[in-house]
């Protein structure tokens, strides 16, 4: 398969739909990027953009505060470090202008997917349970090192 497609394992929507027979990604969700001020970012979006912006919705129990962009086609999250513990507080210190941390990709049935990708080798983060995300929908992280250094958030359609 890598020489015919030319791709590396794992890193490729087409090797892993050729592997299984059908399509596990149903539709991209969104892209977050991670912000050092959730208000300055948001009225950029806004006011410079024109785009719509829902208001700044703190998770506590995920370590975000989050601005939800909505556009015709998909979402933006902007994201900000929420409390002593956020799982983003690294990657803002690493990135001090902050940047991309994650892109989410839907899944019709996120235990399946968990399974299948388990089963190739696919290393998921935290302890390989679905959590509730900041759309109320199971999610599950993939490890970057296993696609080319982007964190994927998988989210339950």
């Amino acid at each position: 398969i890598k020489k015919e497609y030319g791709i590396k394992p794992l890193t490729d929507v087409k090797l892993i739909r050729i592997k299984w027979g059908k399509k596990m990604i149903t539709k991209f969700n969104h892209v977050a990027i991670a912000v050092t001020d959730l208000k300055s970012a948001s009225d950029l979006y806004q006011n410079i953009l024109g785009a719509q912006v829902s208001d700044i919705c703190n998770y506590p129990n995920h370590g975000v505060s989050v601005v939800f962009v909505k556009l015709s086609n998909t979402k933006i999250e902007l994201i900000q470090p929420f409390g002593k513990n956020s799982p983003i507080e690294n990657f803002i210190q690493k990135n001090q202008n902050g940047g991309i941390h994650h892109i989410c990709l839907e899944v019709k049935d996120i235990y399946k997917t968990r399974d299948k990708l388990l089963k190739n080798g696919v290393r998921i983060l935290g302890d390989k349970e679905p959590k509730v995300g900041a759309h109320d929908k199971p999610v599950l992280f993939l490890h970057p090192k296993d696609f080319n250094g982007t964190l994927i958030e998988l989210e339950q359609e």
